[in-house]
């Protein structure tokens, strides 16, 4: 061996780089509960200490992923005489802490310690400005967090693009490049598809009427979980503005959701869609806790999960001829006349709309594309921060012929921007391409499929997910796990393909 020149010795780094690996993960655990409590539990006038805190703490973290103890044993543990003599999960703990360490050691503290203060006080400014519908009380705010962004993205580094050094944070290797190839073949078709179901005259009606008592979707939310497999005692669920689900360990994976008396179907999916990350992270092999490697390897594997179970489980009419007479019993009188066609159809009808979250799925990857070109424009240089109500509802009249009566249900509704997350926002449908590819592995090896999910036996689906997908957490990068999982690299032909055989029964296309 060259570096570590013996089998004793490198016992000895290898326990060391796994003692500072568990430190680590511990910080990022309690910076994960106190994110968590910032949005969930935190009165307003303590946030922005509390801000302050998580900035010490979050600098604390970063400086034990740069430091020069750091730096040694990567390099001694990434040589390739010694990387064969390494267990597979350290290998990838190495992996993935020596990707971090090339990027954060350009990043210097100060700067480092400055965006994670002022993105975890902007967050107070983005949920008060979108409260009073006003963008320009978080415009400041935006305008300082883009230039934090842009000078991250040239102290990365990249070839091609600035958009790509961000994109690398959420998912590894993935490029403008890809993603203008992926979204251009996307949009085409997912636009055809749309004008068909305009002209096909069959529109769905409408089932969900009047007003839903609040502590009532509570109620079913927490009867549904536990048959979808997530575990309340090793998780919880919580109010917030913008739903989320967040990771404190693996014995503590945490949801949150939001609701409207007006629109029961907000915190139901929400719901479903935020269980859908917490099964992965539940499941994840828990020898790997107290390791990088304990959560899911990427956001665009992340959301393949979570829009799996929301959309193609959670909107299949075989999950309503299980559920739906349980859900008629929280709401007495709501559906009394509401068969189980009716309730599939409605719940997956296509309407272009101003919110994201609440969005079907043919024309959620329209709203992802839309704050995907905004952000490649300010990245660039291109656009400005004060030109961005304009420029969304321009955007929003071309791609989904609506346009947002306010900000608040415009530029201002996503919560992203204020956390300092660009390049996360096409996770969102890179997941919608994964989850499609994945379902039609399942339904190769279960034909019954259907049949199961209409016996409510979800424990089936989960495990299939869990040994496949979850138990490995950070273990493989998301291109060689979906090729593990699938048998072959994303094809996005997947999704569409599933679009126009579940629409063209919805609508009878």
């Amino acid at each position: 061996m060259s570096v570590v020149d013996s089998l004793e010795k490198l016992e000895q780094v290898v326990r060391e780089f796994k003692e500072l690996d568990e430190t680590m993960t511990h910080y990022s655990d309690i910076l994960g509960l106190a994110g968590w409590d910032q949005q969930v539990m935190a009165p307003k006038k303590g946030k922005a200490y509390f801000a302050k805190v998580r900035g010490t703490l979050s600098t604390e973290l970063f400086r034990l992923g740069t430091s020069d103890r750091m730096g040694e044993l990567l390099n001694a543990l990434t040589q390739p005489d010694v990387q064969q003599h390494l267990e597979e999960s350290v290998k990838a703990a190495v992996r993935e802490y020596k990707r971090s360490y090339d990027k954060n050691k350009k990043i210097p503290e100060k700067l480092h310690k400055e965006f994670t203060i002022h993105t975890a006080n902007a967050r107070t400014v983005w949920e008060e400005a979108r409260a009073e519908n006003n963008f320009e009380k978080f415009r400041p705010t935006l305008e300082r967090t883009v230039e934090l962004v842009r000078q991250y993205a040239e102290l990365y580094g990249y070839e091609k693009h600035p958009y790509d050094a961000l994109l690398d944070d959420y998912e590894p290797g993935l490029t403008v490049e890809q993603l203008d190839r992926i979204f251009s073949k996307l949009r085409e078709r997912t636009v055809q598809l749309l004008e068909r179901i305009r002209n096909s005259g069959n529109e769905p009606r409408d089932v969900f009427e009047g007003n839903f008592d609040v502590a009532q979707q509570e109620k079913f939310n927490l009867h549904l979980l536990p048959s979808l497999g997530y575990d309340l005692e090793a998780g919880r669920l919580d109010v917030t503005a913008h739903p989320f689900a967040i990771t404190i360990n693996v014995g503590d994976v945490r949801i949150t959701t939001r609701y409207f008396e007006d629109d029961p179907k907000s915190s139901l999916f929400a719901t479903i869609h935020e269980a859908g990350h917490a099964l992965y992270e539940q499941g994840v092999n828990p020898d790997y806790e107290g390791s990088v490697i304990s959560g899911g390897v990427s956001l665009g594997i992340h959301e393949s999960q979570s829009r799996f179970l929301e959309n193609m489980v959670g909107r299949s009419e075989a999950f309503w001829e299980r559920y739906l007479a349980d859900y008629k019993n929280f709401f007495p009188g709501k559906f009394d006349n509401v068969s189980v066609r009716d309730f599939y159809r409605s719940v997956n009808i296509v309407q272009p709309s101003f919110i994201r979250v609440e969005a079907d799925e043919l024309t959620y990857n329209l709203h992802i594309m839309i704050r995907y070109e905004i952000e490649k424009g300010l990245v660039e240089g291109t656009l400005e921060v004060k030109d961005l109500p304009r420029l969304w509802n321009e955007k929003m009249r071309e791609y989904l012929g609506v346009e947002p009566p306010t900000d608040t249900l415009g530029v201002l509704q996503d919560v992203h921007w204020s956390y300092g997350n660009f390049g996360y926002f096409p996770t969102y449908s890179l997941g919608n391409l994964y989850a499609a590819q994945i379902r039609r592995t399942i339904l190769k090896q279960f034909p019954d499929f259907y049949d199961i999910i209409r016996a409510g036996e979800f424990s089936k689906i989960r495990e299939w997910l869990r040994e496949n997908i979850h138990q490995y957490g950070s273990l493989y990068q998301p291109s060689e796990l979906i090729e593990r999982v699938t048998g072959e690299p994303l094809n996005p032909d997947y999704l569409v393909d599933y679009f126009e055989e579940k629409y063209s029964d919805v609508y009878g296309l």
